[in-house]
């Protein structure tokens, strides 16, 4: 089975949770981004290692908050030796707002795999856009290119809506599927 890590940001705790129901889903790696925009020095090793990387970060005024950004800035050694060449990535983020700009920060997820020479999964659901849909439902916030989450900003982090938590369960599992297909 294809190793897969979650390296991800998390503000509040909401992005936290949803990193932990990715990885948990499917056995990943987790790595925390912490307060400064770091990530401990045997985390890069993990990174290295994986056959998939998921990038997870809130939107914060419509992009990846800095220390993501930094992470993100650091991982250019990596790119200058194409070290993340070929490598499988996917996305998530999370934002109180059910729209806020939440597109603009799954781009810039993308554009960074792509610039590392990677392989970038989508969603691969229908959105849960009839009458009767609920946010009880999987991908009820209609994404595509990514994992999409809205936790209110009063809503505590046991209060992120379960369809969210299961899309993130559905997206792990196809993450880890196609990941398996190109470790092959």
């Amino acid at each position: 089975m294809s190793k897969v890590a979650v390296v991800y940001y998390s503000g509040y705790g909401h992005t936290k949770v949803i990193a932990e129901s990715f990885a948990n889903e499917i056995n990943a790696q987790l790595v925390a981004i912490d307060q400064e925009g770091n990530i401990q020095e045997q985390d890069w090793d993990t990174l290295n290692a994986a056959d998939a990387i998921v990038f997870g970060a809130p939107t914060y005024m419509g992009g990846v908050p800095w220390q993501f950004k930094k992470f993100a800035d650091a991982t250019s050694k990596i790119w200058f030796t194409r070290g993340w060449t070929n490598k499988v990535f996917a996305g998530f983020t999370n934002s109180a707002s059910f729209n806020g700009d939440k597109q603009v920060t799954l781009i810039y997820l993308q554009t960074l795999a792509s610039q590392h020479g990677g392989i970038w999964v989508s969603l691969g659901l229908a959105p849960a856009n009839t009458k009767a849909a609920t946010r009880q439902d999987i991908n009820n916030l209609g994404g595509s290119v990514g994992l999409l989450v809205q936790s209110p900003a009063d809503a505590s982090v046991d209060e992120i809506p379960s369809g969210d938590l299961d899309t993130a369960k559905s997206f792990a599992k196809r993450v880890q599927e196609i990941t398996d297909k190109f470790v092959a």
